[in-house]
């Protein structure tokens, strides 16, 4: 399967589109299912699911993310992007080489599956969250979903080894702005104005205090990554916009946190003066992967098959919307390399996605 791994990858990274857009990645996928003997479904906008009946009573899905980001690619390479400022710098066209291949493998074995497949190629991973579209479709009842696989290539573990572990594995993340407004005065008559600068300096120190709180083994994220505030230096500054980012790996502790939030934001008006508006996007659920599926796939791969990370990630993916719906495993997929996700020079080997194409098909056997 090398070669065709090899084909549909770099066939994928020279069209990278954005977010919901994605019409040729669409006919592209299309044009390969259609050769199969599967049901070709669209739940939404661009969105391209293949579902494989076996005649079975069940049906285990699997998904691929789409999208690209929007970088300029840097690499030097006989495939490179052609579209500008266009690029698969995370590795989604690895993703949708390997559902590709799996398909026709399930193809060539569909009289033999245990279960019937339903194979997800998902919009807007790294914008909206097109896997909440996904689940409100209706697909999954409509082909009796029982559960869900996904993947993702990570340079930070070893060339072809593959890791997971049972519960939270990525993190819930939500972007914070915080708004205070106050008084502008002339610094030399401080008492007639209500300085918001100094209220948005306490905001952080207090948030940065009740977030240290909370127990180590409660892995949380709490930092403001900027501040404005003031328009002279001998003026007391009249408003102030504070920006930073939650993220946890429990929807309890991130209520939690965000309800503290809004107690030091209720204090400081009293104590300043000042008036404190918040905002905090919905973001992504956390990644928890189902102990009991976990616990299966464990005894079925092998502990040898399988590193189990001692600890979750901090960065997101909306998989989690998925695993709302149905027991879901998500797996990190190793290509070592110095370049992370995200990066401009973003390129790996694709012998690398032979791994992950090996474990979704003994996963469809579980």
């Amino acid at each position: 399967m090398l070669e065709k791994l090899t084909a549909h990858r770099r066939a994928l990274h020279q069209i990278p589109e954005l977010d919901q857009h994605l019409p040729k990645t669409r006919a592209y996928l299309e044009q390969t299912l259609r050769s199969l003997p599967c049901q070709i479904l669209h739940p939404y906008g661009d969105a391209v699911c293949a579902f494989f009946d076996a005649g079975k009573d069940d049906c285990v899905a699997f998904r691929s993310d789409m999208d690209a980001l929007p970088i300029q690619e840097q690499n030097a390479l006989a495939f490179c992007s052609q579209h500008a400022g266009a690029m698969h710098a995370c590795g989604h066209d690895g993703h949708m080489a390997i559902l590709l291949c799996f398909a026709e493998w399930i193809a060539q074995n569909l009289s033999s599956l245990p279960h019937n497949v339903l194979l997800i190629f998902q919009p807007a991973e790294e914008t909206t969250g097109g896997a909440k579209s996904i689940c409100d479709s209706g697909i999954f009842e409509q082909c009796r979903a029982s559960h869900i696989f996904g993947l993702h290539l990570w340079p930070s573990l070893p060339a072809g080894v593959i890791a997971s572990r049972s519960g939270p594995l990525m993190a819930q993340s939500s972007e914070l702005t915080i708004e205070i407004s106050g008084k502008s005065a002339h610094i030399a008559r401080q008492e007639d104005g209500i300085d918001a600068l100094d209220a948005g300096v306490q905001f952080v120190r207090r948030a940065y205090r009740m977030a240290e709180e909370f127990e180590p083994e409660q892995f949380r994220l709490l930092r403001f990554g900027r501040m404005q505030s003031g328009t002279a230096r001998n003026a007391i500054s009249a408003h102030t916009r504070l920006e930073g980012t939650l993220r946890t790996f429990s929807s309890s502790l991130h209520q939690a946190l965000a309800q503290n939030l809004a107690e030091i934001a209720h204090s400081l008006e009293n104590e300043t003066g000042c008036q404190i508006s918040r905002h905090m996007s919905e973001g992504y659920p956390p990644v928890h992967n189902s102990p009991l599926l976990f616990e299966q796939v464990l005894q079925y791969l092998g502990q040898e098959n399988l590193l189990i990370l001692e600890k979750p990630t901090l960065i997101t993916e909306d998989f989690s919307f998925y695993q709302q719906r149905l027991p879901g495993i998500f797996f990190f997929l190793g290509i070592g390399g110095d370049q992370p996700l995200h990066s401009d020079h973003f390129n790996f080997e694709e012998q690398l996605l032979e791994p992950g194409l090996s474990l979704f098909q003994k996963l469809l056997y579980l």
